[in-house]
C-alpha cells in the first residue's frame, strides 16, 4: 500500500485532532526512519523527545520482549519486582527521596497538582480550597482539563470550559513577577526550564536559581516540568543542573520510557510526597513491572552510552553551525540548549509548515510549533556526520523564503 492509502484511511475514520506531516513511517533505527514507500528521512523531532535513545535501541528492546515473557501487569494491588528497583535506581540518579509512577506526563502533572493542594493544607495550613498554583505564559503541561484551564494558548482552551479554578499565570522568566504573585495560599510555582511546546523559550540565566531562592524563602514548592527537557535532552540529566538547583518537585516522562511503553514519573522530597495516603492517588497501568522494566535500561542507556555528554556536545555543534549558516530577513532568531534547537521565522516569512514541508521532501523531519518557529530535537545518539548532513538540507531550505 502506498501512503496515499494510509492517509486516507486516517482521515476517513480518525479523529482530527492531529495535522501531522504527510508522511508514513514503517521503521526506525537509531536517528534514521523509513517510509512504506522505502524512503530513508533523518527524525529531528524525537516523537516529542520520547526517543532520546534511538529509535528501537536493542537493549531496550531486548529488555521489553524478556520481561513481557514473564509478567506485564499486576496493578497496585499487588507487589512486582521491578517497580522498587526503578524506584531505587531513579532516587540515585536524581537525588529524590520519592517517586509516585504513572503512564503520561499529563497523569504525572495531575499527580503534581493534588500532591501540592494536600501539602499545602496539611503541612502549610492554606485554607480549605484556597490553595493557589502559580504558573507562567506560553506554558505546556498537557491536554486534560485542569492542564488546559491554565494554558494560555487560544487553540488550547477555546470551547472547553469551565476550567478547574486555583491558577495564577505570570510571564516566563521572570523572577521578579513571582515574586509579586505568591500570596499566604500559594502552596507551588510550576514551570518548565525550557518552555518546549512554545518553541524552545530559554530563560535568563540564573532564572531558576532566582525561582528556587523565591520559593524556598516563601515555603512554596518548586515543581520542574522536566517532561521533554530532562533525561539528557539539555547536555544535562536534569535541565535544572545547568543552574545548579534541585526542585521540591520533578517531572518526568518520554523518554523515560525509550520511546517503548508510556512511562512517566513524579520525582519528589519525602515532605510532600509524604502527604499522600492509599486511595487518594493512583493508576492502574501505573508502575506495572513492563514499564518499570523498560524504564529502568531506558536510564541505563542514558548513562552507560554517554547519550548525555554527546547531547552537550553535540548540540553545541548544531547551534552554533545553525547560527553560522541560517541566516536572512526572514529569519528571527536561532536559539538552543543541548539538543534542543529552534529555528524561529519572521512573520511575514509564510509560516513555519511550508518549511517543514519542504525539508521533509529532503529526507529530514521536523515540525512547526506557533506556527513561526521550527524545532530540531534529533536522538541524543546523532553523531556529528549526521548533522552535518542536516545542516546541508537545512541550509538548502532555509536560507531562502518560501512563498
Amino acid at each position: 500500500m502506498d501512503q496515499q492509502y494510509y492517509i486516507q484511511l486516517e482521515n476517513e475514520f480518525g479523529a482530527h485532532n492531529y495535522k501531522p506531516l504527510d508522511v508514513v513511517l514503517q521503521r526506525g533505527e537509531g536517528v534514521w526512519v523509513w517510509d512504506v514507500d522505502g524512503n530513508k528521512y533523518l527524525d529531528c523531532l524525537s516523537a516529542y523527545s520520547a526517543v532520546n535513545q534511538g529509535h528501537c535501541h536493542p537493549k531496550i528492546m531486548k529488555t521489553m520482549i524478556e520481561q513481557a515473557h514473564k509478567l506485564t501487569l499486576t496493578s497496585r494491588a499487588f507487589r512486582n519486582d521491578q517497580l522498587g528497583l526503578l524506584y531505587k535506581e531513579l532516587c540515585a540518579l536524581t537525588n529524590s527521596h520519592k517517586v509516585l509512577p504513572m503512564n503520561s506526563g499529563a497523569e504525572a502533572v495531575e499527580t503534581v497538582i493534588k500532591s501540592v493542594r494536600k501539602w499545602g493544607y496539611k503541612k502549610k495550613g492554606v485554607p480549605k480550597d484556597r490553595a493557589e498554583v502559580i504558573v507562567c505564559e506560553n506554558n505546556f503541561h498537557g491536554r486534560t482539563i485542569t492542564i488546559v484551564g491554565f494554558s494560555t494558548d487560544p487553540g488550547s482552551r477555546e470551547n472547553f470550559g469551565p476550567f478547574t479554578p486555583g491558577f495564577k499565570i505570570i510571564p516566563f522568566g521572570d523572577a521578579e513577577a513571582l515574586k509579586s504573585a505568591i500570596t499566604p495560599h500559594t502552596v507551588a510555582f510550576m514551570v518548565e526550564p525550557v518552555q518546549g511546546e512554545a518553541g524552545v523559550i530559554i530563560p535568563p540565566a540564573g532564572y531558576l536559581k532566582e525561582a528556587r531562592a523565591i520559593c524556598s524563602q516563601n515555603n512554596v514548592v518548586l515543581v520542574l516540568d522536566e517532561i521533554q527537557t530532562g533525561l539528557g535532552r539539555t547536555g544535562k540529566l536534569l535541565a535544572e543542573e545547568h543552574d545548579g538547583i534541585e526542585a521540591d518537585l520533578t517531572l518526568i516522562g518520554k523518554a523515560l520510557s525509550g520511546g517503548y511503553y508510556p512511562v512517566s514519573a513524579v520525582l519528589s522530597n519525602k515532605e510532600v510526597m509524604d502527604v499522600l495516603r492509599p486511595g487518594e492517588h493512583g493508576s492502574t497501568f501505573g508502575g506495572n513491572p513492563l514499564a518499570c522494566a523498560i524504564a529502568r535500561t531506558a536510564l541505563e542507556v542514558l548513562v552507560e552510552e554517554n547519550m548525555i555528554e554527546n547531547a552537550a556536545t553535540q548540540g553545541a555543534y548544531f547551534l552554533n553551525q545553525l547560527r553560522e549558516k541560517i541566516k536572512g530577513p526572514h529569519i528571527r532568531e536561532v536559539r538552543g540548549i543541548g539538543l534542543m534547537l529552534a529555528v524561529e521565522l519572521e512573520p511575514d516569512a509564510g509560516g513555519a509548515r511550508r518549511y517543514c514541508e519542504a525539508l521533509m521532501k529532503q529526507g529530514l523531519l521536523c515540525k512547526e510549533t506557533h506556527e513561526n518557529t521550527i524545532r530540531f530535537a534529533p536522538p541524543l545518539v546523532i553523531k556529528k556526520e549526521e548533522i552535518d548532513w542536516a545542516l546541508g538540507k537545512i541550509e538548502q531550505i532555509l536560507t531562502h523564503p518560501i512563498r
